[in-house]
């Protein structure tokens, strides 16, 4: 899922962006190649299954350049493709690297170019040389002169490139039959950048504001790493830890600094697939995993006890989508709770609420296949027999007028009293920008001890909107007036205000109930793109795009969750099962008036049910 990518991408200095030589830049290879960019993460490429009918070389590095926008430094030649392809030709040495057909990576012989390529072998290095060498001026100049560069200072400015994001060397192969992975094993060494290449990690305060100190790469500095990974395991939890700067010793004791709690360094390992390797210890720049670690969650910080400071977190997107779960015995109810805590840990993504009224379990996600996918895990990981209910949208509520109001909280019952005055301004806020407060009192009306009252008042009833009771999105408020009793005002007094201001006003500000809009992203062959299209206008969605390729067509749309779900199987049905899509949020879109109505009335019907 995305986000296994995105966490991923966090903790990574470089990455190695692998491409079907066959179906070339596919939906998905679109959004992790943008969450890689979005990470400043440096990267060579691989255009993988050259030996696949269909496979095209030249035609994946065109889509590379334009799907992409990347700058693909093309730094070997196939030779041969589909059945025939035996290797590559290495533009940098002029030489060419050619496997037998044993699958055995070390069969292969070094050769002259074949003859019936080195037009192009050289046309293609002149582009590689020129490409690399304007990181070096002095070097550019000299070869406009005549001057041929040495390999060494070739590499030196492709690493330089590599490293700016420039360009991403690119590569091709089949490692399904161990041909033409080598070099690209070379060029991870030779151009992808080491610790101490990349910009060191900014160190922020519990706010999440920068403090201006970084996470300097060295290993006698103090502790610095970033829980990024819990996995289930069967000798225990595993934390994946990525250690930015200092050492941890087997038997440490560190610092969470999300929980203000110690533990104490177990087992650390050093994890290849399934694989491990014991580690006494390990320092900055290393990627481990901390086994039995038990008070830890993904994007916690792990620090010195006596140097503590706290990394920049990583921040989660919201669920969209939502199912009710229900065990069918006593007996998976008891592990279904169990089942559940282990799933959040390794999916940050993942929610799982208890409904207060019904007291049914909610498991919240990113999709109706992340759902459909944390169910059957429960069931087959976990043993846990569940019934699932009909999946939600998570809609939001917003406001559609600026309207200014005044509320008084006035209470009197023999001694001190309440009282709290404020006189405000309710606002639709930017898109995204959730809940935003400013305070424009002038003069004491309204103490500014106050102020944080207030805005605390009207955000603590955000959550619950006045249509369906969804959260209320994108709301300003702004206090610009007020009045105060010398004697009979405090903060709980103006928090209540605020609260009776916004059940007073929200009603009168254009309340609008809002839907997730997702992006689409759909790929079929080229004679069922009609139908494809069709269907997508059934289901509201709006066509940003068509582009044909040499397999098929991509589509792209962006479309309502709520009438996305059961898409995979109808994508399947009308495609005979070629086609493919990925779908991930947008953003949110207010609902036409029917869905709307008819969502509330859902609403209304589901809470009457309940009593």
């Amino acid at each position: 899922f995305t986000i296994e990518v995105y966490r991923s991408l966090k903790v990574l200095d470089g990455g190695v962006g692998v491409f079907c030589g066959s179906g070339g830049v596919e939906p998905q290879s679109e959004t992790n190649w943008r969450y890689a960019n979005e990470s400043a993460v440096s990267r060579i490429i691989l255009v993988n299954k050259l030996d696949r009918l269909g496979a095209d070389f030249y035609r994946v590095v065109d889509q590379v350049e334009n799907v992409l926008a990347a700058n693909a430094l093309v730094m070997v030649l196939p030779i041969g493709t589909e059945d025939d392809f035996v290797g590559v030709v290495d533009l940098l040495t002029r030489k060419a690297w050619v496997w037998d057909d044993s699958g055995q990576p070390e069969n292969y012989t070094l050769e002259d170019v074949p003859a019936d390529m080195v037009d192009k072998v050289e046309e293609y290095r002149e582009k590689l040389i020129e490409t690399a060498l304007e990181q070096d001026d002095d070097l550019l100049e000299a070869y406009l002169e005549g001057e041929e560069p040495s390999i060494d200072e070739i590499k030196r400015c492709i690493r330089k490139g590599t490293i700016a994001l420039d360009f991403f060397p690119t590569y091709c192969g089949s490692a399904f039959k161990n041909k033409g992975i080598q070099p690209v094993l070379d060029a991870v060494v030779d151009y992808l950048p080491n610790p101490l290449e990349v910009p060191p990690q900014p160190e922020v305060d519990l706010e999440g504001n920068e403090t201006g100190e970084f996470a300097i790469v060295d290993i006698d500095r103090p502790l610095r790493a970033l829980a990024f990974k819990i996995m289930d395991d069967r000798f225990g939890a595993l934390t994946f830890t990525r250690i930015y700067s200092g050492k941890i010793n087997k038997g440490d004791t560190i610092l969470n600094t999300f929980t203000g709690k110690t533990e104490r360094i177990g087992r650390m390992v050093e994890m290849h697939a399934d694989d491990r390797e014991e580690l006494s210890y390990a320092q900055a720049g290393d990627i481990i995993a901390i086994v039995g670690m038990k008070n830890v969650q993904t994007g916690h910080t792990l620090c010195d006890v006596k140097n503590p400071a706290t990394l920049e977190p990583m921040v989660f997107p919201d669920p969209v989508i939502s199912i009710a779960i229900k065990p069918k015995d006593k007996a998976a109810s008891e592990k279904m709770g169990i089942a559940l805590s282990k799933m959040i840990a390794e999916d940050p993504s993942f929610r799982v609420e208890t409904d207060e009224d019904s007291g049914e379990t909610i498991i919240k996600g990113m999709g109706e296949l992340h759902l459909d996918i944390k169910v059957d895990i429960l069931r087959r990981t976990h043993g846990v027999d569940v019934e699932v209910g009909k999946p939600q949208v998570a809609y939001r509520e917003t406001i559609t007028k600026k309207t200014e109001d005044s509320y008084t909280h006035k209470k009197q019952s023999g001694g001190s009293g309440q009282f709290g005055k404020i006189d405000y301004i309710v606002e639709p806020g930017e898109p995204g920008s959730g809940f935003e407060f400013e305070s424009k009192v002038t003069g004491g009306n309204v103490p500014r001890e106050f102020w944080p009252a207030v805005q605390k008042g009207f955000a603590s009833m955000m959550d619950v909107g006045v249509l369906a009771g969804f959260p209320l999105l994108d709301v300003k408020v702004t206090l610009i007036d007020g009045g105060f009793h010398a004697v009979d005002s405090s903060a709980v007094a103006f928090e209540i205000a605020a609260k009776g201001a916004y059940r007073q006003t929200i009603p009168m500000a254009g309340p609008q109930l809002i839907e997730p809009i997702m992006k689409v992203d759909v790929f079929t062959p080229e004679d069922h793109v009609g139908d494809v299209i069709g269907d997508l206008n059934r289901r509201r969605g709006l066509i940003k795009s068509q582009e044909a390729g040499p397999t098929g067509v991509r589509i792209k749309a962006e479309c309502p969750l709520s009438d996305m779900f059961g898409y995979i199987g109808d994508l399947r049905t009308m495609t005979s099962g070629r086609g493919q899509f990925s779908m991930e949020f947008s953003h949110y879109m207010p609902c036409p008036k029917n869905v709307s109505e008819e969502v509330i009335k859902e609403v209304k019907e589901r809470e009457a049910a309940k009593k």
